[in-house]
């Protein structure tokens, strides 16, 4: 078996940070960091030289960091969200999946993914059917469970965990509260975005509904989890939809529109769909039926599990590295 090298610069609160963070130490390959500085999100990071073991190894990214001098890299490609941004901005993503990503994932001949809507939207954009597309799914953590400490409140709350990128849709929310006074919202997003949110919360003339949280860990997300009626996923496109399995995993209903596949997927019933991913008035029609009926569903069992996860990537990685 050749060197297996791992890009370990995917750290943080984010998706792809906890997903490094939770399978990377699972992983059975014996592997080494590749000890890289810098983003591997930036546009010159894919065409930086490399050491010359590491070109005649293998490497593994949790992401979709693509390094065009590595003989031989298999990327998770958690969804392809950056192709559809509005342009001109997707032109930067555009070159760069149909330059380094796909070379390197035409090389390895095989490329990881977190869903089934996500491996069906990476066939699609391939188109070759030389490449393996696998889905070793995403995990969640035993922190995430219907017993233990619930976050109490006077006022019913509905969660919502992500960030304010335009796909997560957070807006239509805080237009549903103006229409639902009854209902407040405790929002976890990254602690820079936390000035911007508040300014949109202003707007709406509804500050005093909206607390703003951040930096939580999984103890403490789960006890938020737990407090809420619902947790509010109104994202238009998600390659999984973690805080819709961490909600539901909590006993925790999830109000999401029916159109974005994969948090579909996720929560499988438990929870509403709304068919209008910017009616408010439906939004607060739901946000109001949550609140009144205080309802608690039954976790998934059996999938969704981090060990599954890693020993699927797991076997990947060694089937590459030979």
């Amino acid at each position: 078996m050749s060197a297996l090298y791992v890009d370990d610069r995917y750290r943080g609160a984010h998706g792809i940070g906890r997903y490094a963070g939770e399978v990377l130490p699972r992983l059975r390959p014996e592997w080494r960091p590749l000890g890289l500085d810098g983003s591997p999100h930036s546009p010159v990071d894919a065409f930086r030289s490399l050491p010359a073991p590491v070109r005649a190894g293998t490497v593994y990214s949790p992401g979709y960091g693509a390094l065009v001098r590595a003989g031989r890299q298999v990327l998770t490609l958690h969804d392809l969200i950056q192709l559809r941004t509005p342009w001109p901005q997707r032109t930067k993503f555009a070159a760069y999946y149909a330059g380094p990503v796909r070379r390197a994932v035409r090389r390895a001949g095989v490329v990881l993914t977190v869903s089934e809507t996500s491996a069906a939207d990476i066939r699609g954009w391939l188109r070759d059917d030389a490449v393996r597309v696998v889905n070793a799914g995403n995990g969640c953590s035993g922190a995430f469970r219907v017993d233990g400490e619930a976050d109490a409140s006077a006022d019913p709350y509905v969660a919502f965990v992500g960030n304010l990128r335009a796909h997560k849709n957070l807006d239509v929310v805080l237009r549903a509260l103006a229409l639902a006074p009854e209902v407040r919202l405790r929002a976890v997003i990254p602690a820079g975005e936390v000035s911007a949110a508040k300014t949109r919360a202003r707007a709406q003339g509804i500050s005093g509904q909206v607390e703003w949280l951040h930096t939580l860990d999984d103890k403490r997300l789960a006890s938020l989890y737990r407090g809420a009626v619902a947790t509010v996923m109104p994202s238009l496109d998600e390659g999984f939809g973690l805080p819709a399995l961490e909600s539901v995993a909590c006993g925790v209903p999830v109000i999401h529109w029916v159109g974005c596949a994969a948090v579909a997927e996720v929560v499988g019933g438990r929870g509403w769909a709304v068919t209008s991913a910017t009616d408010a008035d439906e939004w607060a029609e739901a946000l109001t039926h949550a609140a009144e009926v205080r309802r608690r569903v039954t976790p998934p069992t059996g999938v969704h599990d981090w060990d599954s996860t890693a020993r699927i990537v797991s076997e990947v990685l060694a089937s590459v590295a030979g």
